[in-house]
């Protein structure tokens, strides 16, 4: 679901959305408000979007959100296979960390093909699971320093072996143009500063990682390309886990801010 298009901004919106709303709950704004600030490229959200109400009337004062894909799965809770399936066919979802529930997303256009206008657009619809609720100490233990720290070492293991394999993992151009422009994010005011780096840092390193492996493969031989894909979506891979705790490091700061890294 994570290819939105050319103006979406492009932190997924699993991840504005916690933070949006884990600030609205905080600050007493609504959630037609929060949503509007972490959507502001989609057209129209389900009616589904409203179960985050439910979670806040039972209780849940914060949203987390998980990345899962189909060769990780860790950022997911425990839940049943179909949860899981949705959640890993979305790529992302959100996460009631105190009741144990999952709001998944799902990305569609409607309007005629070709069409422009007030009829046509994009629209993200939501559906809920159970899941096994989230330790309140995982999340207290997150640390946004050390999700740069790890991420940071990674690069540089992975630069080496990419530049050891030689060619060009990715064109540069398109890498660049593929970076996430901060300007462009819809990210509360309160989130701290910390949190932004990493998440800023974490977004840019999948964004390049994703911009090697959608790229043209120049390798000189077939073993050569494959090891460079595999190297790539490692690199994807830790980025995208190191942004799912920085996130989560985030929503935990803004719905405690005097307690905040």
């Amino acid at each position: 679901m994570r290819a939105y298009d050319d103006g979406m901004p492009e932190l997924p919106a699993s991840v504005r959305i916690a933070l949006w709303v884990t600030s609205a709950w905080t600050t007493g704004e609504s959630l037609e408000s929060a949503i509007e600030s972490a959507l502001p490229d989609i057209d129209a959200v389900g009616s589904g979007i409203h179960t985050l109400d439910l979670w806040h009337d039972l209780g849940e004062r914060t949203v987390l959100v998980a990345l899962p894909t189909s060769g990780d799965t860790t950022s997911l809770p425990r839940c049943q296979a179909e949860a899981r399936e949705a959640a890993v066919e979305a790529e992302e979802c959100l996460i009631a960390p105190g009741l144990g529930a999952l709001l998944v997303p799902t990305l569609s256009t409607f309007g005629a093909p070709g069409a422009t206008g007030p009829d046509t657009g994009t629209r993200l619809d939501w559906t809920a699971y159970d899941c096994d609720p989230v330790p309140t100490h995982r999340v207290e233990a997150l640390d946004p320093r050390e999700s740069i720290r790890m991420l940071t070492t990674t690069v540089l293991e992975m630069t080496d072996q990419l530049d050891a394999l030689g060619g060009q993992p990715f064109d540069a151009v398109s890498a660049r143009e593929a970076m996430p422009r901060p300007g462009a994010w819809a990210l509360p005011d309160e989130l701290p500063g910390q949190a932004l780096r990493a998440i800023t840092f974490a977004a840019a390193i999948s964004t390049a990682a994703a911009a090697g492996l959608d790229g043209p493969q120049d390798g000189p031989d077939g073993w050569t390309q494959q090891r460079r894909l595999d190297l790539l979506r490692d690199l994807r891979r830790v980025a995208e886990r190191a942004l799912v705790d920085a996130a989560n490091a985030g929503v935990a700061a803004v719905a405690h801010p005097r307690t905040s890294r």
